[in-house]
């Protein structure tokens, strides 16, 4: 499990929020609450705005450090999300 099955989610045809629901329930332990895969699409979309330093609020009863927010580079790292900040296909053959 873990990064291999976060990819092979990514490339199925599921919504990015159904992906992240069953990774967030699947791939850790104790599971993440369902309330945190919003926040992690939000720390994705930071991802590919090239802001990991954005704020992003966090549902009632989480939080960072004793905050209420935490920046996307947070949550990303946390949560495992590196298959849906990767561009790289790791099936593909390598050219020389």
């Amino acid at each position: 499990m873990g990064h291999s099955f976060g990819l092979a989610l990514t490339e199925g045809d599921l919504s990015m929020e159904a992906q992240l629901s069953i990774h967030l329930q699947y791939n850790h332990f104790p599971p993440v609450p369902q309330s945190m895969v919003a926040p992690c699409v939000e720390a994705i979309e930071a991802y590919w705005n090239d802001d990991t330093c954005a704020i992003i609020s966090l549902p009632e009863g989480s939080y960072w450090k004793g905050l209420t927010y935490a920046p996307a580079y947070a949550i990303l790292e946390a949560h495992h999300l590196s298959p849906w900040t990767s561009d790289y296909d790791y099936d593909a053959e390598e050219e020389y």
